[in-house]
C-alpha cells in the first residue's frame, strides 16, 4: 500500500496509459493561469452556463470529428489549441456548467464562414465566441485559387460580426491573430509584408468591435528565439504540439490581462 500511495507522477502516467497528446495539455494546468489570483480572473468573466464557441479555419478544425460535432467532446474538438484551451476550462470550472463548441472546418476564409453562420454559430447561441481566420484569404489568393484582398478580407469580417452581433448583442468576442512562421516548409520571407495586412486588418476589426485581442503571431515570433520555427509549425501555418500548447497559452493570458 505504501509504494501504491507514493506513485511519481511519471509511474502513473505511465501506469494509466496515456499518450503524449493526452499528457499534452497538463502543463496548461502549472504555466497559463498561475497564480490563483490571475485564474479567479478567468473564473469571474464567465457565466455559469456560458457557451463558449470556438470558428476559424484548418488551425482550429485540428482534424476534429465533424460527424458528430458535439459539445464538451474530445472527438469533436481534434488535436489543437480549442481543445487544450476547452479541456482547461472544463477542469479548472466544473461549476460553471459551460458548454463549448469547436467548429472550425479546414480550409475557410471569411466568406466561407458567413456561408455556414446560421448552423455553426447563431443557432448555437454562444456566449463567448473566438475566432482564427486569415491564412487561407492569402495563401488561396497567393497560389491562385481565391482572388481576394485584405479589403475583402476586413469588409467580409466586419459584416461577420456586426451580423453576429446584431443576433447576439451580449456576446463576448475573442479575435485572434492571424499568424505565419517562416523558414518553413510552405511560409518564406515572401509572404510576411502582404500577409502583413490581414493581420492589420484583424487587429483593426479587433479594436472597432471591442474584442479581446490574442496575439498569437507575437507569442510564435518569441518562441523562435527558444527553438526554430518548424519545432512549433513545421510548415509555417499548421502548429505542432508545442505550438498549439503554445496558442492555448496565449489565448488564457489574453482573456486573464482583458479580464484585469
Amino acid at each position: 500500500m505504501k509504494d501504491q500511495n507514493n506513485f511519481s507522477r511519471r509511474n502513473f502516467f505511465k501506469s494509466a496509459g496515456m499518450g503524449a497528446a493526452a499528457v499534452a495539455g497538463l502543463p496548461l494546468l502549472a504555466q497559463s493561469c498561475s497564480p490563483v489570483s490571475e485564474t479567479a480572473k478567468i473564473h469571474d468573466f464567465f457565466a455559469e452556463g456560458d457557451v463558449i464557441l470556438f470558428q476559424g479555419d484548418s488551425i482550429t478544425d485540428a482534424g476534429r470529428n465533424k460527424r458528430q460535432e458535439l459539445p464538451n467532446n474530445a472527438w469533436s474538438f481534434g488535436m489543437g489549441y480549442a481543445n487544450y484551451i476547452g479541456s482547461w476550462l472544463l477542469e479548472e470550472m466544473p461549476e460553471k456548467d459551460l458548454t463549448i463548441y469547436n467548429r472550425g472546418i479546414s480550409g475557410n476564409k471569411v466568406y466561407q464562414l458567413a456561408d455556414r453562420w446560421e448552423k455553426d454559430c447563431l443557432d448555437l447561441k454562444p456566449n463567448v465566441l473566438s475566432i482564427l481566420i486569415g491564412v487561407n484569404d492569402y495563401w488561396h489568393f497567393r497560389n491562385g485559387e481565391y482572388d481576394g484582398t485584405p479589403a475583402i478580407y476586413e469588409n467580409d469580417l466586419r459584416k461577420l460580426l456586426s451580423r453576429t452581433l446584431e443576433a447576439l448583442p451580449d456576446l463576448k468576442l475573442m479575435i485572434c491573430q492571424p499568424f505565419i512562421l517562416t523558414g518553413t516548409s510552405a511560409v518564406d520571407e515572401t509572404w510576411v509584408e502582404p500577409f502583413s495586412a490581414y493581420q492589420a486588418s484583424a487587429k483593426k476589426i479587433s479594436d472597432e468591435f471591442g474584442a479581446i485581442w490574442v496575439p498569437f503571431q507575437e507569442a510564435f515570433d518569441s518562441a523562435i528565439e527558444l527553438a526554430e520555427p518548424t519545432y512549433w509549425a513545421a510548415d509555417g501555418v499548421h502548429p505542432s504540439m508545442a505550438g498549439a500548447q503554445l496558442m492555448a497559452k496565449t489565448w488564457l493570458e489574453a482573456l486573464n490581462k482583458a479580464s484585469s
